[in-house]
């Protein structure tokens, strides 16, 4: 279904048309995300922070470098590091070059749960496949490009 058939609406203009699509295909998939990471009771913020201490492994992250590394750098960091401390996910491991900072560094069950999520990640991913590969190469060049 196309998006004026969605929102039966038209629009001053393509570019309109285009960022307005975007935001719902972004919506779209966030709500998928959330469904898949929702049974492990986990934020999008959260799984996004599991995944860079992963690309990690197995050496810990400093509180910066996932700051620097999340995708939505308004996360407040420090207390979504504390949730997952208390879900067991991660462990703070004394810094060896500052005593006084706390490295992060995920554990056993952290890479359990993303093994898990990747399976129905995949499952996502092809969700996609009736877009043929030179139009999924084609989206990202120009999402690359609209971020520009």
């Amino acid at each position: 279904m196309s998006i004026k058939d969605d929102l039966q609406s038209n629009f001053r203009s393509e570019y309109l048309k285009a960022r307005v699509n975007v935001y719902l295909t972004n919506v779209y998939l966030m709500d998928k995300m959330n469904q898949i990471i929702k049974p492990h009771k986990l934020s999008i913020a959260q799984f996004n922070t599991l995944r860079i201490l992963r690309g990690q492994y197995p050496k810990t992250a400093s509180i910066g470098l996932i700051k620097e590394r999340m995708v939505d750098k308004n996360s407040d960091i420090s207390r979504m590091i504390d949730r997952l401390f208390a879900k067991k996910l991660v462990d703070r491991v004394e810094c060896k070059n500052d005593r006084r900072q706390k490295d992060i560094k995920i554990t056993k069950k952290g890479l359990d749960i993303l093994t898990t999520i990747d399976v129905l990640e995949i499952n996502l991913d092809n969700s996609l496949h009736h877009l043929s590969e030179t139009e999924i190469t084609e989206l990202n060049r120009l999402l690359d490009k609209m971020r520009e």
